[in-house]
């Protein structure tokens, strides 16, 4: 979700202004994929990295998703939808992390869309604390306990209980995937718009979904791979 402190730079505005536009995005883009029947939503709320960024700026992000989350919670529940995150959790000021518990703790019997939040999250972190779960798992247990192949190895991932994503949507024209599912995205469609976060609307996202059901997805064969090669 990328985007905001350019589109507050574009109408003379603080960063902070493009961030509380952002989260009206989320709301829209939430409901929008409810309602389409999607299966799973992760949104890339912040990563391990926007540490960086000025301690006013992260202070301020902390503080929207609690009052977020204590704002839109009711409504995740009313619609189904179940809570979860991805990420360092314990990294989070206690104020954000009790309200996102709250929430998961709230949504959890729920069987509609999973909406996952990635807080301070990094992907390649993500892959070595896997790969360290599963080195204490061989030395524990030995050989026969480890995973044969890649997909015994999503057990020790953060999503090892979601399906791996089948369309990645990056908003504002950067073209990177800045260290998201690193791992479960290898096979994901990609789709980069120009459009700022707060501006991405639902004719944005269906615009998203009719590009990626075009796609040819392979998964590195070939199209018509049951024909003779010959």
């Amino acid at each position: 979700m990328d985007g905001n402190g350019r589109w507050a730079r574009k109408r003379g505005l603080p960063r902070v202004a493009g961030h509380r536009a952002g989260v009206e995005t989320v709301r829209r883009v939430v409901r929008a994929c409810a309602n389409a029947g999607i299966q799973a939503l992760t949104l890339y709320a912040f990563s391990a990295d926007n540490w960086k960024r000025p301690s006013s700026e992260t202070g301020f992000l902390m503080g929207l998703l609690a009052r977020f989350l204590r704002r839109e919670v009711g409504e995740l529940d009313r619609n189904r939808v179940r809570l979860r995150t991805i990420g360092n959790r314990k990294g989070l000021p206690p104020f954000a992390r009790s309200e996102l518990e709250r929430g998961i703790r709230r949504t959890a019997g729920n069987d509609g869309m999973i909406l996952t939040l990635a807080l301070n999250y990094s992907a390649r972190q993500e892959i070595l604390d896997g790969a360290r779960k599963m080195a204490a798992d061989l030395a524990r247990n030995g050989k026969g306990h480890a995973p044969a192949d890649r997909d015994g190895f999503r057990k020790y991932l953060a999503t090892a209980d979601l399906p791996d994503p089948d369309l990645i949507i990056r908003t504002s024209g950067e073209m990177r995937l800045s260290d998201f599912l690193l791992w479960q995205g290898a096979y994901a469609e990609l789709w980069f718009t120009p459009v700022l976060w707060p501006d991405f609307s639902e004719k944005h996202l269906t615009q998203a979904f009719n590009v990626f059901i075009r796609r040819s997805r392979r998964f590195g064969g070939i199209d018509g791979q049951e024909a003779s090669l010959v």
